[in-house]
This record gives C-alpha cells, structure tokens and sequence, in this order.
C-alpha cells in the first residue's frame, strides 16, 4: 500500500533516493522496481533488518537488480549521516509526527536533497487524527501504540517545510477507508487487534489492498479529499 506517488514526485531510473523513516520498505520496494537505487533508514532496527532481508530476497529472486539496493541502515532523522545534496529525491512517511524536534528532522532531510531535487512527506491528516486524539489518550501517548506527538495542519506542515528551503508544489489525501479502522481502534482501545468489529474491517482493508476492486477504488477517490487518514506533500529544493 503506497502513499506517495511516485510520477508526482518525479522518480527516475538511477535516481539516489533516500526513504526516511522506511519502516519495513514498503516504500523503498516500490521505488526499487521503478528502478531507482535506494537507501532505507529508520530508526528501528528490526525493521531495518527485515528491510535488508526482503531487498536481498527480492535481488536473488531477479525482482530488481543489486545496484537498485544501496543500504539499510538504523540512524536518526535529526543528525543523517550523510553529506549535503547526496539524494536526487527524499521522501518520509508517517515519520514526523513521532519526532519531538521535526525541524531538525526536516532541516536534515532538506539538507541532504540536491538542489532541483525533489521531496514528499507524508502525515496523519488532522481531522481523523484529531478524533483519534480525542477517542484515545495511549494513541498518542509517547511511549505507547502510535506515539504521535503533534497534529499537523496543512499550514504549518507548508510553513515548516518552506522554512527548510522547498517550495512546495502540490499535496493531496489518501487513505480515507483507513480512518474509520483507527476510529474503531481508539475506541476499543489501540492494543485490542483481537476485537471483532477491529477484525472484521481490518479483513475488509486487507481486501481492499490486494484485489483492489473497482468500487473500493471509487470510494476512496472520492473519499479522501474529505476523510482520508494521510496528508501528503510534495516539493523541490529551490
């Protein structure tokens, strides 16, 4: 299930693109296929072990070529460890809202982007999250399931990241049907994965994103402008 769209952001083959925040690659495969050499970070490290182990599987299964595989490795989105203008383009997904100081973060995911380069973020919308917020204090509790630390509006995720150097250049919604499943969650509570109504409409989703039919398709295009649970945003370093 992917976010991003990657023709919006202008992903080539034998783009560098750095995936912060890659989690377990969902993203970074993607970018790979489409031909791009990858490099995913995230802050865990079992995550980035699982990503190292599917991009190996999928270079001996001749999904994508070795080169399309440049690393994984476990680092923190506010000191990268890398050197300025690395990456033709950068994306993070569901990443800032867990971090105390997303302007560091966003300092140093800009920092690295090539000027022209292209970048994309993606956030919890702040109308489903908001609700969330209210449903459940352990949602966003720091420690807890979720950790979200912050709700963004779409004018002060713009304003951060023009401050950091981009100019943004568009931003749509995604994800509508994903807002009622963390509705369910909060309510019952976010570590009851085992409640009938949360297993029943996780089924659903899960059908949604393998068979993807039509009529899903259409609910969720017209859906999400008004209730989709992700916020994405798109620019370049001027």
């Amino acid at each position: 299930m992917l976010t991003i769209r990657f023709s919006q952001l202008g992903v080539r083959p034998g783009d560098l693109v750095l995936d912060a925040g890659a989690g377990f690659g969902r993203h970074a495969f993607e970018l790979a296929r489409l031909g791009a050499n990858v490099v995913a970070l995230d802050y865990m490290a079992d995550e980035v072990v699982t990503t190292r182990g599917t991009f190996g599987a999928m270079v001996e299964a001749g999904e994508i070529e070795e080169a399309r595989y440049v690393g994984a490795l476990q680092g923190d989105a506010t000191r990268l460890p890398f050197d300025d203008g690395s990456f033709d383009r950068v994306i993070t997904s569901e990443v800032l809202e867990h971090i105390q100081d997303d302007v560091s973060a966003i300092g140093e995911l800009v920092r690295v982007l090539r000027p022209g380069g292209t970048f994309a973020c993606t956030v919890p919308t702040w109308y489903p999250e908001k609700i969330n917020w209210l449903l459940s204090d352990e949602y966003h509790a720091p420690k807890s399931v979720g950790g979200h630390v912050r709700i963004y509006s779409a004018t002060e995720l713009k304003a951060k990241l023009r401050t950091a150097g981009l100019e943004v250049t568009g931003s749509h919604h995604a994800h509508a049907l994903h807002s009622p499943y963390w509705w369910l969650k909060c309510a019952v509570g976010p570590r009851r994965d085992d409640h009938p109504l949360v297993t029943r409409y996780r089924k659903m989703l899960e059908g949604e994103i393998t068979e993807q039919p039509g009529s899903m398709k259409v609910v969720e295009k017209v859906l999400a402008p008004v209730m989709g649970k992700s916020f994405i945003v798109y620019g370049v370093k001027r």
